[in-house]
């Protein structure tokens, strides 16, 4: 079973993703900042992560900063309610980039893309 690590403020947004990600099949972890991120990343070696931009201690652009320094090759998913982000040189470091909906087709998608499914 894959898992994802989940990393957003908004705790509607965590608790969607983790109902609908569980009924894709994956063990799903949340963190609700990103100091918490940090501590589940190393704590539960997720096969990938979804991270929001906007959290209030730490931005998600520096924490994909300190993965791709600790863990090259982890896959990470940027999800923001701010499109305007995608044009930031910083997202490019991610493997996808979801604008946020109540519909996650497109997250879905992606997930299933990078993981290989």
């Amino acid at each position: 079973m894959k898992k994802i690590l989940v990393a957003d403020d908004e705790e509607g947004i965590r608790i969607l993703y983790k109902e609908e990600l569980e009924e894709e099949g994956y063990e799903v972890k949340v963190a609700a900042n990103g100091k918490e991120a940090l501590a589940l990343l190393t704590a539960f070696l997720p096969d990938l992560i979804i991270l929001d931009i906007k959290m209030p201690d730490i931005n998600g652009l520096d924490i994909l900063q300190q993965i791709r320094t600790t863990f090259r090759d982890l896959p990470v998913i940027l999800s923001s309610a701010y499109p305007e982000y995608q044009q930031n040189l910083a997202t490019w470091a991610s493997d996808a980039y979801v604008v946020k909906s109540s519909n996650l087709a497109n997250l879905k998608a992606a997930i299933k893309k990078i993981l290989g499914e």
